[in-house]
């Protein structure tokens, strides 16, 4: 008997791209105008639209993974750069303050993707099971755009990208299916959600998300850390407190920590900082000096240098712009 002929790459590319298509069309649906439309029926979901190049948003990546449908982005984490579309996905397992970027948006081809919040307990308890086959490995070479570094600091990176596979890309549309039918979601799911997590943790950057979960590993102690940071960020930073609470030495823990983030722990701050005070500007119309002020800063004209080397502009010019030009791009 003849067996069937094995798939080529072409059959794989297309059946991904119609995947991608039929997908696109239930996001068009989901989302029928620009903006963050969180899905009631699944806790989590989101789907994101642009109809327009916004410019740059500056937000904190919580852990997540990023399925971009159709278009463009562009990441900037701390010294790295990713840039992503339709064919990859992009997997953050720390909280990141990052730069984001929409690269390719229009009326007619809207910027649609779909970003659903990872659940670092649902990892813990698929890796306890004992049942994981070892992940598919990082890429030897790097994504299209990213910064070039060596490849034992991008191995370590809390935020990377991956090939989208179609087992991948249906348990997506299965979520997105059940996102419309909020009867079924509450018992169905929690299925594709377990689903979706373990294709992640088999897949080619299932180690990221492993070195965060595990108990007791660097990773998950450099989160413990981060959590501390963000609790305390308008605070003088005393590293060696965070690397006591991290249960490791001073030098130790600085090196993981930029390893993990592309930052050092200072650079993290100062991010959370200029973030929050962009945010307090645009969506509060408090001026500058309180804005620092209430961010930690006691000295207003070094938020300002620091604020124009991160966004580009003074604060009151950057302000200025965005409402000109995307009054709602901070809450993208």
């Amino acid at each position: 008997m003849n067996r069937p002929a094995a798939p080529t790459a072409t059959a794989d590319a297309e059946a991904l791209q119609a995947a991608r298509l039929s997908l696109a069309q239930r996001l068009l649906l989901l989302a029928p105008h620009e903006g963050l439309h969180p899905a009631a029926a699944v806790p989590g979901l989101m789907v994101y639209r642009a109809d327009r190049l916004q410019g740059s948003v500056c937000s904190v990546y919580e852990p997540c993974v990023a399925l971009v449908v159709q278009g463009s982005k562009r990441v900037v984490l701390g010294g790295d750069t990713l840039v992503y579309g339709s064919t990859h996905y992009l997997i953050t397992s720390l909280d990141l303050p990052t730069m984001a970027t929409i690269l390719e948006a229009s009326p007619e081809q809207p910027y649609l993707a779909v970003v659903l919040k990872l659940d670092l307990r649902e990892v813990a308890t698929l890796m306890l099971g004992g049942q994981l086959p070892a992940p598919a490995g990082t890429r030897a070479g790097r994504t299209p755009g990213e910064t070039p570094e060596g490849s034992e600091a991008r191995q370590q990176r809390a935020m990377a990208t991956g090939a989208v596979t179609l087992p991948l890309l249906g348990a997506f549309a299965r979520l997105i299916e059940l996102a419309e039918q909020p009867d079924n979601a509450p018992v169905l799911a929690p299925l594709v959600l377990r689903e979706i997590h373990y294709r992640l943790l088999v897949g080619e950057q299932g180690g990221r998300l492993r070195q965060i979960a595990a108990e007791g590993s660097q990773g998950h102690q450099i989160a413990r850390a981060i959590g501390l940071l963000k609790g305390r960020y308008t605070e003088p930073l005393r590293v060696e407190d965070l690397a006591r609470e991290a249960r490791m030495s001073t030098s130790t823990f600085h090196h993981q920590f930029k390893a993990l983030t592309a930052m050092s722990p200072l650079q993290y701050q100062k991010q959370l900082r200029l973030n929050e005070a962009r945010r307090l500007m645009l969506l509060h119309d408090i001026d500058a000096a309180t804005a620092a002020y209430r961010v930690g800063y006691e000295s207003a004209s070094q938020f300002s240098r620091e604020y124009s080397r991160h966004f580009g502009a003074p604060p009151m010019r950057d302000i200025s712009q965005l409402r000109a030009n995307a009054p709602e791009v901070l809450g993208a």
